[in-house]
Parts: C-alpha cells; structure tokens; sequence
C-alpha cells in the first residue's frame, strides 16, 4: 500500500503543482547561508515546486525524481531532471552545494538515502529535509473526519490525518537526524521551524486535498462526492478558513574531510 501511495502523486500532476503550498523564503535563505556555492539536488523535486524556489534564489539545481508523469512537468518549466529513486541514482561523480527534499524524504530508505547524502554533498555543505505541516481549525477538522469516516469507513488514516496537526513529522525528525549522524560524515543534526498560515477558500482546498496521499488511488465517483461533503463544510465556516503551518526540517552541515 506504501509504494501505491508513493507512486499515485503523479496521476495529476498539474493539480498537484498548481495546489500544493510552497515553502518559506525564510527556509529557501537559511538553507543557503554559508554554503561555498549555489548548486543544489533536489531528491524526489516533483514538478519543481521546492526546486523553482532555489533557482528563484539564484541556485543552479538538478532534480532526482522516480515519476516520469511530475518529472516531465518539472522539465517543461525548465527544471533538469533525471529519473531515479535517490537510492539507486548514480551521480556520475557530481557533487552539491545542498541536497533538499521537500515533502519527499519519508518515502526514501532511510540508511541507503543518508549514505547517499554523504557521498554527493561537498564538504562544507549542506542536507536539508523539509516539510509542510498543517493544523486545520479543529471544528472543521472534525467536520472534514465526519465525511471522510461516512464515504470510507474502512480507511482511517484520512480521518486521523487530518487532526495530526503541526507536530506530526516530529518523531521523523528526530530519527532521521540521528541516521545522519550514523554516517559519521555530517555535523550534529539541527531541527528548524518556520511558523506561517495561509487562508483557503472553498475552492482553494478541494483541489488541495486529492492532492494528499492515496487519493488518487481512489475511484474519481469517490473522490468527487467526497469533496462535495467537504466544500459543502467549507461553506458552513463562511466559504474559506485558515490553516496554521509549520515548515521543519532537519538539516546538518557535511563535515570538511
């Protein structure tokens, strides 16, 4: 079930490019501060939603990305990109300023991944894994787990998913950090935060949320009542609310040889 989840992202990828949130500029410049370049891998890059904000920032970026249907979007809107899984990915010899990952390094073997890591970002540089959590207000929130519990008794994790709240990349975090320590070839792991909110209207989120997880492994009758209930919820709190965001990241510096 994992690898379909994994692998459903690019049914619609024009959806998935034009919906998902972007991250904050904040992170894009902590990122870069004191790196000896500007050339950055961008592993699982997608359409390019993370990787168009480093080149916006001035970076020379290459993407890695599994999904042929997001790679090529991403290579439409001028984003290099090669086609592999981070693990099995041969770099050629290159090396990086910065590897990033938005939104992506769960799916990647932890071990295989930060070895990875280690072998492909120059000394002095850095490692960054980030995501984009989310609290919906927790009336609606409950209202939104009413429907999903009516349309699909049989699938909790979008019930409970969606009252996860800001903190639930919190235990991956930390585990992550301390693979990274295990290869011995990073400083010690830093955790960051960046607090933002981002009003939704009705229409706003129900092209957000197919974009989730496992959606697009559903039948399109499915998918489709289910956001008629949630729009129909939307309007209830007055056509459009707001979601409080937390961008974390883990991140470590590359250790000089």
């Amino acid at each position: 079930m994992v690898t379909l989840v994994s692998e459903s992202f690019g049914e619609n990828s024009a959806q998935y490019d034009r919906a998902r949130p972007r991250y904050p500029r904040a992170l894009i410049d902590r990122v870069l501060a004191g790196l000896p370049g500007r050339s950055v891998l961008d592993v699982g890059c997608g359409t390019g939603i993370a990787a168009r904000q480093f080149q916006e920032a001035g970076c020379a970026v290459l993407g890695v990305e599994p999904d042929e249907r997001m790679a090529a979007l991403a290579g439409e809107r001028g984003l290099p990109v090669e086609i592999a899984k981070i693990e099995d990915w041969d770099p050629a010899g290159r090396t990086f300023d910065a590897l990033v990952a938005g939104m992506t390094w769960h799916w990647v073997d932890p071990v295989r991944g930060a070895a990875q890591a280690a072998d492909v970002v120059r000394p002095g540089g850095r490692v960054a894994l980030f995501w984009n959590a989310f609290q919906i207000p927790p009336d609606l929130a409950d209202a939104f787990a009413e429907v999903y519990t009516r349309h699909l008794p049989d699938h909790p994790m979008y019930q409970h998913g969606l009252k996860a709240g800001r903190d639930i990349y919190a235990p991956f975090l930390a585990s992550t950090a301390d693979v990274l320590r295990d290869t011995g070839a990073f400083e010690p792991a830093e955790q960051w935060r960046f607090d933002w909110r981002q009003t939704y209207t009705r229409d706003q989120w129900v092209d957000l949320a197919p974009t989730f997880g496992g959606h697009a492994l559903l039948p399109r009758d499915t998918v489709a009542e289910l956001m008629a209930d949630i729009g129909a919820e939307v309007d209830k709190v007055g056509g459009s609310f707001v979601i409080e965001y937390a961008t974390v990241a883990v991140t470590a510096l590359r250790k000089n040889d």
